[in-house]
């Protein structure tokens, strides 16, 4: 499920970035982005040269404009950066509103309740909730079961079962109970929620560096040095050939040509990134954990719940005898009324939609006696107008018909062997001591799960499905779904083993799961995500957990990874591409003076080498805000090959890069000679 996205392009984002732009000035602030900081200091050097031109009586027109092009280009920067953090706390801003300032009745040791503030809770306490009492805080259903509604947290608007014991005890803040009276033991203190940790990581408060973006940043600082380099002796260079060039040239020439574009859009690549990820309604645990998923090449999904819906599903009723069907599927109707199993109900409405019975009211026959279904006998029925129904497994079934004396019909044998050899269960329905046919039980598949498992085989992600079913089940299952691979019968140890083999061969291995059996081999995976509704322990082992409770969207997941990483790429791309083409524009227009010789590089015939290095300055400062919503939304994900990737990168935003200096520099060089501004 997607949220709901934030428009920021509004004044009431934007007048507040730009104010944080300013605040962002300060020094141990910028430092934080090595290049911006580099920038930020010759800009300070570049106002003290204006300050120097003012009191000595020197024109100031040049060295003025360069000045304060340096100081947009910061502003700029820090714009980008304010901008995404805007949007962050907006969200924020809404999952505030979600948090409840609501009562909690505590469970006491004499079994008596207490009222305190939902803000008292504390990790390990009892409560007690009922109809329409608000969840105050993360936890386990330790008793009970009920309906929930989630929309507050996820936007989902259908209600949820949570119950104790199994794979869907947990409960979130923020959440209201429907329906049901259920006893949660809170499974976090004050502040340490999940709703806290989601308002946290949008904030920014606690986000650090992922590798890639550490790793990236040293290679920006190594083109800075690399640059600074370049212009500190450019200056003896230029005082051998003859040619002046002042101090705040050499600073202008050194701004344009630092990756001052991609330095600048980083942060706000990074935060946009993980904006993005909570709009899927993800919590990540760390930013490492997003960026490996846009590297995972092994994914492995439980079937049930993640493939399958969960529950087994009537599809089909078999006759034993041709012409039985109507009282084939009359006796399976009557006979799973008392079974309140999601199997049990499946029957019902399959046998209703056989009968042509609409509408919702199945009124129970006068005088019936019904039997529910149990775990013990493994069968449900009726006994009704002295006819005897039931409906069960094959053993059951068999043992009540071979009470009377008959033995089950080798027709009937035969119809729950091909059933089962189809990797379906079968349910055999009697009367008396007749056998009528069987119910056909089948794993029904996520509807579009196929689709999505065809889309991660193109991004080159493997997919292995985990069964406990037997074999036959599992092929019947992965062949449906579309699977690359299966492991059938697997133990809580057989995922773990699993995910250390891939790993030593040098796999990024993702892991969906919501059990207290899977938070081993969550904990071993690369990147592991958790459902929210699964158990504490699950949530604890995972990286990044998914408030929906939606294993299908792992695929947003990798998108998202791999649409940062992209970004990032695309743009460093551009950035590095920009600086060349900068340096080739620049430095003829700035040495021809000297050397005549260099005009055949002079291809854009610039006006003057003070407007050539103008120009630039502006065109570097104005490129970056025009860059924001790129870097904001992020560089488009399509599954390709690596080679195609890189292909399109260079093709796009590595020959964009080298042209659109050209083209900008000199629409500016132009206006600047028609204004009269030098």
């Amino acid at each position: 499920m997607k949220s709901k996205k934030i428009n920021i392009w509004q004044a009431k984002f934007i007048m507040p970035a730009l104010t944080d732009s300013l605040k962002k000035l300060n020094p141990l602030m910028m430092i934080q982005s090595p290049v911006m900081f580099i920038v930020e200091m010759v800009t300070i050097v570049t106002t003290f040269i204006v300050l120097y031109d003012v009191v000595t009586g020197k024109s100031v027109a040049f060295d003025l404009q360069i000045c304060l092009w340096l100081w947009f280009t910061i502003i700029f920067a820090n714009f980008a950066e304010a901008l995404a953090e805007g949007q962050g706390r907006a969200q924020a801003d809404s999952l505030k509103k979600n948090r409840s300032e609501a009562k909690a009745k505590r469970l006491l040791n004499d079994g008596s309740t207490e009222i305190i503030s939902a803000l008292q809770l504390k990790k390990e306490d009892m409560i007690l909730l009922e109809d329409g009492d608000i969840i105050p805080g993360d936890g386990e259903v330790a008793l009970g079961t009920a309906l929930i509604d989630e929309s507050a947290i996820t936007g989902e608007s259908a209600p949820v079962i949570r119950e104790c014991g199994g794979d869907r005890s947990g409960v979130t803040g923020g959440t209201r109970v429907l329906s049901g009276k259920i006893t949660v033991r809170i499974s976090a203190n004050p502040g340490e929620s999940f709703l806290d940790q989601m308002i946290g990581m949008v904030e920014g408060a606690k986000r650090q560096k992922t590798p890639n973006e550490r790793a990236l940043n040293m290679l920006l600082i190594a083109l800075t040095v690399l640059f600074i380099i370049v212009v500190v002796t450019l200056k003896y260079f230029a005082a051998y050939m003859g040619v002046h060039v002042t101090l705040a040239i050499l600073i202008a020439l050194l701004v344009c040509l630092m990756p001052t574009t991609i330095g600048g859009l980083l942060p706000a690549i990074g935060i946009a990134g993980m904006d993005r990820l909570l709009q899927y309604n993800f919590i990540a645990m760390s930013g490492r954990a997003v960026e490996a998923a846009g590297d995972v090449d092994v994914v492995l999904m439980d079937k049930t719940g993640t493939i399958t819906l969960g529950n087994r599903m009537a599809t089909e009723f078999i006759v034993l005898e041709e012409g039985e069907a109507k009282e084939l599927a009359h006796a399976a109707l009557l006979s799973s009324l008392a079974d309140d199993t999601p199997e049990g109900r499946s029957i019902v409405v399959l046998a209703k939609e056989k009968l042509g019975i609409h509408g919702s009211d199945i009124r129970a026959p006068e005088g019936a006696v019904f039997f529910p279904f149990s775990a013990e006998t493994r069968m449900s029925g009726i006994d009704w107008n002295g006819h005897r129904i039931r409906k069960g497994s094959y053993d059951a079934v068999r043992e009540f018909v071979s009470a009377k004396g008959k033995p089950l019909p080798e027709k009937a044998q035969k119809i729950v062997a091909t059933i089962a050899a189809e990797g379906s269960t079968p349910l055999l329905i009697a009367q008396d001591e007749q056998i009528l046919g069987a119910v056909r039980l089948k794993d029904v598949l996520k509807e579009g799960i196929s689709g999505r498992i065809a889309k991660l085989r193109q991004m080159g992600i493997k997919s292995i499905m985990i069964t406990g079913d037997n074999p036959l089940t599992a092929a019947t299952i992965a062949a449906e779904a579309g699977v690359d691979d299966f492991v059938a019968e697997a133990k809580p140890a057989t995922k773990l083993e699993l995910i250390r083999s891939y790993q030593e061969k040098g796999h990024l291995v993702a892991m969906i799961g919501d059990g207290t059996n899977d938070a081993p081999a969550l904990a071993q995976a690369d990147v592991a995500v958790a459902m929210n509704a699964g158990t504490q322990a699950a949530r604890e082992a995972a990286n990044i957990v998914d408030l929906d409770s939606n294993p299908t969207k792992l695929l947003d997941l990798v998108e998202i990874g791999k649409q940062i990483l992209i970004t990032r790429g695309a743009l460093t791309t551009f950035s590095v591409a920009n600086d060349v083409a900068k340096y080739f524009a620049i430095i003829p227009a700035i040495f021809i003076v000297g050397y005549p010789q260099l005009r055949v590089l002079d291809i854009m015939h610039l006006s003057s080498p003070e407007s050539a290095v103008l120009s630039a300055v502006i065109f570097n400062a104005i490129i970056i805000p025009a860059l924001i919503p790129l870097a904001l939304r992020g560089v488009r994900y399509n599954p390709t090959s690596a080679s195609a990737l890189l292909r399109r990168n260079l093709g796009i935003y590595g020959l964009g890069g080298l042209m659109l200096p050209f083209v900008g520099i000199k629409i500016i060089d132009l206006l600047i000679s028609t204004l009269h501004l030098l």
